[in-house]
């Protein structure tokens, strides 16, 4: 896409601040790190002035994602509709992003003028310097809509959809007295309706769920819009979620350093000589590597392109290939140090250690339901035979591989036995990963770490502004009263425990397929875990079944999204995989099922 002047200015203008404030966030991290560890003399400032740098970081990066369009949507709908009635969804896309960031503006000014008169412990700032960040990134992502809509240019789709807002603006304003005594209609009107038509049309979900609390709150309350930018900052500032940004680096760091292919390497001279071998060999290479970066995408990029063309040359279908790795990314949800899991400790209060050591066998019951289907799969097929690697180069790749492999077992041993927590691991994993990669195997590209940081910042910022918006939602939820309602509704279900369980599976398949795991379990968690402790349900297995429910949703089609980001690094055309996908996600569901109904995979080691 061609930039005009002013876009051009506004990327650098978060771009460069955005990068820089990810390579900050490491240094303070990791000099608090060696000070704790190694100098044995704490820093008090280090975690305070990480946070302080972590909103800024947090709402530029969300700024970055929407000016490279990364932010998570659901485009499935839209792309089946004609050119006309498309340009006319994008430009009513691109005005209901102008309003979000319009009506907050001014709360987010109050917000950070209520916060000079508060200084922080250590450092004895006042923390507007950090709140300003709200203020500056919805600014900036202001500016950004508004190039957008500029883009669009005076069509007839334009003013089209400038005119269905102002209507619908305008009916909602005739409308308060009636809604402001509506009771639960206003949530379905708003958190249902409102959220479901706006995600449909390809609305980011961040976006969704912010304007579709400001529109509650505006329209049917008389709470004043500060509470959504507080609670925006409240979520997006848990301590707990410092480790986003440094775990999305980390996964990208170990495929530009060399780890990941060392590992994949070894794998392929042990078992890839099997029938079906180099099918086992991403399995394993996805377990290994799955939950470092804090994304799917990053991990299933981060193993195709090493195995993908050997696999086509041994005659494997690249419908097949895409459909496996698609399944992969859906067994290894709930490997730690999933985000996910970080996000479940984090707005339930669950064991971030106890999450880590119940993802691992639930993830390993997955990985041995997809080998079944490779096994049968391969037991007919006519691949090319592989002639057996000598011992040797097994033994030789094993030695390249053993400080690959060994990052993995690191990250997740100091979590689990409570040695560092999961931030101090983060950056201890991307030093570890730097003095391997350069002393061990030398392929770091130092070109390649500006475009990786820019990529770190759009990424993390994508994922903590959903997380922000949904904390807000969340709190409009239950100001309500809807929390209270949907306790007394799910603790009726028919079946106690078993009943909830059978809902669950249900209601999050078609979450994650529709949301991803991070928005559905910041908006649900805090509600539904309550829920399952009253039916005696063990909060760590509940954990579980419920992230790996969407993670078959994410990677199920039609809508999935997790699916389509398979078949775009596969190269591969989603009509190819399609047909192929089922066994594989059928195999996932019977493990699903195995996972939710004998709770000791989840819980039989803490």
């Amino acid at each position: 896409m061609n930039l005009s002047g002013p876009e051009r200015f506004l990327r650098a203008l978060a771009e460069w601040p955005a990068a820089l404030l990810v390579v900050a966030e490491i240094a303070v991290l990791s000099a608090g790190v060696v000070s704790r560890y190694v100098l044995q003399d704490p820093l008090t400032w280090s975690d305070e002035l990480a946070s302080v740098l972590f909103l800024w970081l947090a709402m530029l990066g969300a700024v970055v994602a929407m000016q490279r369009g990364e932010h998570m949507r659901l485009t499935v709908f839209v792309a089946k509709l004609s050119p006309d009635k498309r340009l006319f969804v994008e430009a009513l896309v691109a005005c209901l992003t102008v309003v979000f960031c319009a009506v907050l503006m001014w709360p987010a000014w109050e917000h950070m003028d209520e916060q000079w008169v508060i200084l922080t412990p250590a450092l004895e700032i006042p923390d507007a310097l950090r709140v300003a960040a709200v203020l500056v990134g919805l600014g900036l992502m202001l500016l950004q809509s508004l190039l957008q809509v500029w883009r669009l240019g005076a069509g007839r789709q334009l003013v089209s959809a400038v005119v269905v807002l102002l209507v619908l603006v305008g009916l909602l304003w005739w409308a308060r007295p009636f809604l402001s005594n509506w009771g639960h209609g206003n949530l379905l009107l708003f958190f249902v309706a409102m959220v479901g038509v706006c995600v449909v049309m390809g609305l980011p979900i961040a976006y969704a769920f912010g304007l579709s609390t400001v529109s509650y709150l505006l329209f049917s309350t008389s709470t004043p819009l500060t509470i959504v930018v507080s609670r925006i900052d409240e979520g997006m500032s848990h301590l707990i979620l410092l480790s986003v940004p440094l775990f999305v680096f980390l996964g990208a760091f170990i495929a530009v350093t060399g780890l990941a292919k060392a590992m994949v390497d070894f794998l392929a001279a042990l078992i890839g000589h099997l029938r079906g071998g180099l099918q086992y060999v991403l399995l394993a290479a996805m377990y290994l590597v799955s939950g470092i970066s804090g994304s799917k995408a990053a991990d299933m990029a981060a193993v195709a392109p090493a195995l993908f063309p050997e696999m086509k040359q041994r005659g494997a279908h690249p419908g097949r290939l895409v459909a496996l790795l698609a399944a992969s990314g859906a067994m290894s949800e709930t490997i730690p140090p999933s985000l996910v899991l970080i996000t479940i400790g984090a707005v339930t209060g669950v064991s971030i250690s106890a999450l880590f050591v119940g993802g691992l066998l639930p993830a390993l019951v997955g990985l041995l339901a997809l080998c079944g289907v490779v096994f049968w799969q391969a037991r007919g097929s006519d691949e090319v035979p592989v002639v057996r690697a000598p011992a040797k180069l097994v033994w030789r790749s094993l030695v390249m591989a053993l400080p690959a492999l060994a990052l993995p077992f690191v990250i997740r041993s100091a979590v689990v036995e409570g040695v560092a927590t999961a931030t101090e691991v983060s950056t201890i994993g991307i030093l570890y990963t730097l003095v391997v990669g350069l002393v061990v195997y030398r392929q770091l590209d130092w070109r390649r770490m500006a475009p990786m940081l820019v990529e770190t910042a759009a990424l993390s910022g994508a994922i903590l502004l959903i997380i922000g918006c949904a904390t807000a939602m969340a709190w409009a939820l239950t100001q309500s009263g809807f929390s209270r309602d949907l306790v007394a509704l799910m603790t009726q279900v028919p079946g106690g425990a078993t009943g909830f369980m059978v809902v669950s599976l249900l209601v999050f398949v078609v979450l994650g397929s529709v949301l991803e795991g991070i928005p559905a379990i910041v908006l649900f968690g805090p509600l539904l875990f309550p829920v399952a402790r009253a039916l005696g349900i063990h909060e760590v297995h509940y954990a579980m079944v419920v992230v790996f429910a969407m993670g078959l949703g994410l990677f199920a089609p039609p809508v999935g999204v997790g699916f389509y980001a398979a078949c775009a690094i596969g190269k591969v055309d989603p009509d190819q995989a399609l047909g192929r996908i089922w066994p594989y996600l059928g195999a996932l569901l019977l493990a699903l099922l195995v996972i939710a109904f004998v709770p000791w995979v989840s819980i039989g080691f803490l």
